[in-house]
């Protein structure tokens, strides 16, 4: 079995948790991890790392994502999403804003924003998962957290649902954007769809599903991993960098990097002080 990542269409009503199992049975294979948890009744692209590939899932959490989802208003949950409980209503005859009024309130989500995670979240307090808490009714405060929002567009607004699409950063989560907008809006507002749309090169169009899995699907690591900048390392450092050790090098630092020796990928490393090591390899 190759090493590599899956451009995994998640299904609606499975956890991300759940679809890493179900690869590792078809695969036969305990190594495998997933990039980006998605929520159970969110569906889209969820990156799977199977074998070696499992090392660099980190790289893939600076990937920038884009969702679509869709807002209900009238109603919001303690979960910010239909799953949960209805905390609050508006009037039956709540007016819906116009085109301009909503796309108006859209702006002031775009840049960097702060944003409380919601209590139903697999995010650890004092080293237990939030939403372990919240379903036992145990009060507790939820950290906000700066998240980075990059773009914001209005696909369609309907008599009580607005359709976005959301281009954003790490750890943003569109639960609680959608209930941050209806706060903007003065009206209550849940998550009633959401469906991921991209993370990094991993795109839906090219995705596949569970049904549709074999090894033909596993992508090289190296293709995954496009967002950082290619290295060329000459041949004869080759052994050294495997092997951890500095190869001096007249460039300025960089985090991390994909090197390549002869067309050949080893690694991810980074350069520090004018020397290159190794921060993961293949």
């Amino acid at each position: 079995m190759s090493d590599g990542f899956i451009n995994l269409n998640k299904p609606s009503g499975m956890t991300s948790h759940d679809a890493v199992n179900r690869v590792r049975k078809i695969f036969s294979t305990r190594k495998v991890g997933h990039a980006g948890t998605l929520d159970p009744q969110a569906a889209g692209v969820l990156p799977i790392a199977i074998g070696r590939a499992t090392k660099f899932i980190e790289y893939l959490a600076d990937c920038q994502k884009i969702y679509r989802a869709e807002i209900l208003f009238g109603i919001a949950t303690d979960s910010g999403d239909l799953d949960g409980k209805i905390i609050s209503r508006a009037d039956n005859n709540f007016k819906m804003p116009t085109v301009d009024e909503f796309k108006a309130v859209l702006k002031n989500f775009i840049g960097e924003i702060e944003q409380t995670p919601p209590k139903f979240s697999a995010i650890k307090i004092h080293g237990r998962k939030a939403y372990d808490l919240a379903r036992k009714n145990l009060e507790f405060d939820m950290p906000s957290r700066h998240v980075k929002i990059f773009d914001l567009k209005l696909l369609a607004l309907e008599k009580n649902s607005a359709t976005i699409e959301i281009s954003c950063g790490k750890g943003t989560y569109i639960r609680s954007l959608a209930i941050d907008i209806g706060e903007r809006l003065k009206i209550p507002a849940t998550l009633k769809n959401l469906l991921r749309l991209r993370v990094g090169d991993f795109d839906l169009k090219n995705s596949t599903t569970l049904d549709q899995l074999t090894t033909e699907n596993i992508l090289p690591v190296e293709t995954c991993l496009n967002h950082l900048p290619r290295f060329e390392l000459n041949e004869n450092r080759i052994r050294a960098f495997l092997n951890g050790l500095p190869t001096t090098i007249h460039a300025p630092d960089k985090n991390s990097l994909r090197i390549f020796a002869s067309g050949k990928f080893l690694g991810v490393g980074k350069i520090e002080c004018g020397e290159l090591r190794s921060s993961k390899i293949i």
